[in-house]
């Protein structure tokens, strides 16, 4: 099968919700069969995560209470693309605010999309190496409590669902890969 037997035409948009992050959209779209359809999707302006290796083999996490499932969830880094911001800059700003932590070494290793069904979202994962402590600068109303794991320790805690955000679970793939050697890094 092409893709072009897979596509589907956008007919019309509309506009359901402008949020300060988000914006919701409805489209009225041609499936490849001809008939049509209504495809809700969601706007979003891009994210970052970062696996933050310290020097003592650990890595950098974050407690941290997420209001739409109103608990606290343990993840990497991470935070939204300001518009117009480069995405490595986006990586340094997200480390700094919210750990304290400055890297000597970024290494942006892939791009994942987590909501393909819904949303138009892609989180850029970043690996930070040769990390020191200069303090953060964390946003009002942003509170969180920084964790230093073991990788085999973050592994263990995805298993035994004490880890559940998705781009945490993804960028940790991507991190036992790469320090286990079975992956090279990306030129």
């Amino acid at each position: 099968m092409e893709d072009a037997d897979l596509i589907e035409e956008t007919l019309s948009t509309q506009l359901v919700f402008n949020g300060k992050l988000l914006k919701v959209h409805a489209d009225k779209a041609r499936l490849p069969d001809g008939h049509e359809a209504v495809r809700e999707w969601i706007a979003h302006p891009g994210a970052v995560v970062v696996i933050g290796l310290l020097d003592n083999g650990k890595l950098l996490f974050e407690r941290q209470f997420r209001y739409p499932l109103r608990r606290v969830f343990l993840e990497l880094p991470a935070g939204k693309i300001d518009q117009g911001e480069h995405i490595l800059d986006t990586a340094r700003r997200e480390l700094r605010e919210e750990t304290g932590y400055k890297a000597r070494q970024w290494l942006h290793l892939a791009t994942m999309h987590p909501c393909i069904g819904y949303s138009d979202e892609r989180i850029e994962i970043f690996l930070a190496r040769g990390l020191s402590y200069i303090g953060h600068e964390r946003d009002h109303g942003e509170f969180l409590e920084v964790v230093e794991m073991l990788p085999a320790d973050a592994v263990a805690a995805v298993q035994d669902g004490e880890i559940t955000d998705g781009k945490t679970i993804a960028a940790l793939f991507w991190a036992e890969k790469i320090l286990s050697g079975a992956w090279r890094l990306p030129a």
